[in-house]
C-alpha cells in the first residue's frame, strides 16, 4: 500500500493528531464504522477514492489556517494509501467533496456551524450530518458556489458516492447504488458465513450426485454395460 506521510517531520505546525477522541460514544462511533467501512467496500475496486475516518484535513499551507477532522471523508482523485493527515498541498491540491460528521452530545451549535463554514470555504461539494439521537438527518450540497441546504433528503441520492438516504422508517438507512443495504461489521460477517454456508451445501450436493453417478456406472459395469458406451437420447 502507498504511504504518504508528510516530509515535514519535523514541522510541528501540522500534527497527525488534535488530540480529540474519535467519538464520544458507542452510538456515534457506531454510524462513523458503518458509513467509513460500507464506503471503503462501494469503492474498494478503484484505487483512486481516498476514505477516510477522523483524519485531519488541512486545506493550506499555513500556520494560521484551521484544520478540521470530519468523522469521514471521501476524495475522488486521489490514491488510497496510508496518510498521517490529509494535507491538500501534497494531494494535488484536491479537497475532499464528501463529509460526514456524526452529532454527538459535546458538539454545539457553534462547533458544529464553524464546521459547515470550513467545508463552504474550502471546497466540500457535499456535507452530510446525522444526529442518531433523533434520527435527523441534514445536508448541504455545493451550488453557485456555496453549499446551500438540501431541503428533501428522504430517498435522496448523492451525486457523487451514488448512495441513497432513507430517513421515512425513523433511523437512517443508507443504501448502496445496487440496492444493498449499508451493514454493520457484525453483519457483514454474517453474511460472509452465510455465503460460506451456501457455498459449502452447495459442494456437499455435488458430492452426492457425483457419487451417485459412480455408484450407477458401477451397477451398469455389473450388469455387463459400458456406461460410457450407452446410446444418446
Amino acid at each position: 500500500m502507498t504511504t504518504f506521510y508528510s516530509t515535514e517531520l519535523s514541522d510541528r505546525s501540522y500534527p497527525d493528531s488534535d488530540g480529540k477522541p474519535m467519538s464520544d460514544n458507542t452510538e456515534q462511533y457506531r454510524w462513523i464504522v458503518i458509513i467509513k467501512e460500507n464506503l471503503e467496500i462501494l469503492f474498494a475496486n478503484d484505487p483512486n477514492v481516498f476514505i477516510a475516518g477522523d483524519l485531519l484535513w488541512y486545506p493550506v499551507r499555513s500556520k494560521l489556517a484551521p484544520s478540521v477532522a470530519p468523522d469521514v471523508m471521501v476524495v475522488f482523485g486521489r490514491p488510497k494509501g496510508k496518510r498521517g493527515s490529509y494535507k491538500q498541498w501534497q494531494e494535488e491540491n484536491i479537497p475532499p467533496q464528501v463529509v460526514f460528521e456524526i452529532l454527538s452530545s459535546s458538539n454545539d451549535a457553534e462547533e458544529m456551524e464553524r464546521k459547515l463554514e470550513f467545508y463552504d470555504t474550502y471546497g466540500v461539494e457535499e456535507y452530510y450530518l446525522y444526529n442518531p439521537d433523533n434520527f435527523q438527518l441534514d445536508g448541504w450540497q455545493r451550488q453557485n458556489g456555496h453549499l446551500a441546504k438540501i431541503w428533501q433528503l428522504n430517498n435522496w441520492i448523492s451525486p457523487r458516492l451514488g448512495i441513497r438516504f432513507d430517513t421515512s422508517g425513523g433511523e437512517l438507512t443508507i443504501y448502496r447504488p445496487d440496492g444493498e443495504r449499508f451493514l454493520t461489521s457484525v453483519e457483514l460477517a454474517q453474511r460472509v458465513e452465510q455465503e460460506q454456508q451456501r457455498a459449502e451445501q452447495a459442494e456437499l450436493l455435488l458430492e452426492q450426485e457425483r457419487q451417485r453417478a459412480e455408484q450407477m456406472a458401477a451397477y451398469l459395469r455389473s450388469l455387463g454395460v459400458d456406461p460410457d458406451n450407452l446410446p444418446s437420447n
